[in-house]
């Protein structure tokens, strides 16, 4: 299990920095998104979010585009749907929707969030939004199966907090060198942690198409909190996989080292993906940030890398209102189906599959995705440093590799009854 990280005490929230200001001076961000349908898709299940939180503005208006951070910090965020025919665009819509309103809903109380207080109400947003969504998967037949990965990102002084579920991810590039700070919540990449894959092989590897969790598809989930102290000169990246899948490491390191503009970033990430296929939406958002009140690179002390944040424990009466549905929806579990009307993707290994671990089975949730020799150019997780749990998945590395197999009997034996 991964050590967690945390900030000295004199620099977390809730110490002797109770409203978050760790310089004086201002901190401007430089930002730009873009979301592309990809070449193979009919239509796009990605959805993004960059908002200015303190002015209660979203979106990629001119002054959204350059600003000073306001004493509530910035929000970015991109969503990465799933479910078939347009259940996958709600899905990721409700999620930057419910994020949006829940960040900025005490912005007129006039009181600066502290670092936990901000990381806090993050983490709520997110889980208020997959219990929304799997709601409205359970009240709507035709959205059964819905769900969407979120890679969320929040400001607040110098620290940049991360929060993740799915395999949507972030990265940070500090002079020239570009590191993932989130961790990939697929069985591919548990599997390397557990040391059942090489890196190699997970480029092949069949069922790479199987992420752990997603908001939608239970109502609870595990986001994995991470953070990052940011310098003068960093760029923030989000993705969707559509990015991540089709453009390796070393190419999207480049290619934000070869733009100024993050208008441009943007632009040669997607051209990147989808000359590399265009097999799936393909959403990017690039962030600059600087200004006095962020320090020099020089003044790190440790190697940028994935650091887990860990919030003081809350009473019971204090946590996110509503978390749970009541018993009789616990009880339903979003149902296998196949693809809508447009969806076009093709059946079995391709669609993006959920494992359960609560049940210890497969929910599948039709997705248009590519074959796995077609998704071979998608660089695994690196592991750095340290191992990494995947949060909540909970399952051991041999029943993982049950699972798997038996998978792959189940199709092999149906394949024969076919074509016997």
């Amino acid at each position: 299990m991964t050590q967690p990280d945390t900030p000295s005490p004199g620099a977390v929230a809730g110490g002797s920095n109770k409203t978050g200001t760790v310089a004086a001076g201002e901190i401007r961000v430089k930002l730009f998104a873009r979301t592309d349908v990809g070449q193979i898709r009919e239509h796009n299940e990605d959805n993004f979010l960059v908002a200015d939180v303190s002015r209660k503005a979203r979106g990629l208006l001119e002054s959204n585009r350059a600003s000073v951070v306001g004493p509530h910090g910035a929000l970015f965020a991109v969503c990465d749907g799933m479910g078939g025919a347009a259940a996958g665009e709600i899905a990721s819509q409700l999620a930057v929707d419910m994020l949006y309103e829940r960040m900025i809903d005490t912005v007129d109380d006039g009181h600066p969030p502290t670092r936990d207080e901000l990381a806090r109400k993050l983490v709520r947003a997110i889980e208020a939004a997959g219990l929304r969504i799997f709601q409205d998967a359970k009240v709507d037949r035709t959205r059964r199966g819905m769900g969407t990965t979120v890679t969320a990102a929040a400001l607040v002084d110098d620290h940049l907090f991360l929060a993740q579920v799915g395999d949507s991810r972030g990265y940070l590039m500090r002079q020239g060198q570009l590191v993932q700070l989130t961790r990939d919540q697929s069985l591919v990449n548990q599997l390397i942690e557990a040391g059942q894959l090489t890196e190699e092989e997970a480029e092949t590897f069949e069922h790479n198409n199987i992420i752990l969790q997603a908001l939608g598809t239970s109502d609870t989930v595990q986001v994995d909190l991470t953070y990052c102290e940011l310098r003068q000169g960093d760029t923030l990246l989000l993705c969707s996989d559509g990015l991540s899948g089709m453009v390796r490491f070393e190419d999207i390191r480049e290619a934000l080292r070869s733009t100024t503009e993050p208008i441009d970033a943007c632009k040669l990430l997607t051209e990147r993906a989808n000359q590399g296929g265009g097999h799936d939406n393909i959403t990017v958002i690039v962030v600059q940030f600087d200004g006095e009140g962020l320090r020099g690179p020089e003044a790190d002390t440790e190697p940028l890398k994935y650091r887990k944040y860990v919030l003081p424990e809350e009473s019971a009466d204090l946590t996110e209102p509503n978390r749970r549905v009541t018993a009789d929806a616990i009880s339903v579990a979003p149902p296998a189906h196949s693809h809508g009307p447009g969806s076009g993707a093709p059946q079995g290994l391709a669609s993006t599959a959920i494992l359960a671990p609560a049940a210890g089975h497969l929910l599948p949730l039709p997705r248009l995705s590519t074959p796995p020799h077609a998704r071979s150019g998608r660089p695994p997780a690196r592991p750095e440093d340290e191992s990494i749990e995947i949060p909540g998945t909970h399952v051991p590395p041999w029943v993982v590799v049950i699972i798997v197999l038996a998978v792959v009997l189940v199709l092999a034996a149906t394949a024969f009854l076919l074509l016997g």
